[in-house]
């Protein structure tokens, strides 16, 4: 017989990590000259959540050009109508997520 306690993790949902709410202009690209703009609602090293004014494939690869940053490859996970999450093909640097973070936080601060 066996006793034992035990407690659940905690879980963010189906995060990996946290996100953090942004309001940033960026731009998309799905290579060669079709590029429309977009605005960034959430944000984490490995993903983002956008507001697009066109619909996007889930599926389809997109370059998505962050301010500060440039362009960072991404694949869309889901799409909504006006509204997108994707995923980066390599994570954001800790230090550059942050830099968008302040960005957004200076935006703010200053309208």
């Amino acid at each position: 017989m066996f006793t034992a306690e035990f407690e659940p993790a905690e879980t963010n949902g189906r995060r990996r990590t946290p996100r953090a709410p942004v309001s940033l202009d960026a731009r998309i690209g799905r290579g060669g000259l079709d590029r429309t703009l977009c605005r960034v609602v959430d944000l984490s090293v490995y993903g983002a959540k956008l507001q697009t004014y066109s619909t996007l494939r889930v599926g389809s690869m997109i370059w998505l050009t962050l301010p500060q940053l440039g362009q960072v490859a991404a694949s869309i996970i889901w799409s909504d109508d006006f509204a997108a999450g994707c995923q980066f093909q390599t994570p954001l640097e800790e230090e550059a997520f942050n830099a968008l973070i302040e960005l957004d936080q200076s935006a703010r601060r200053n309208s």
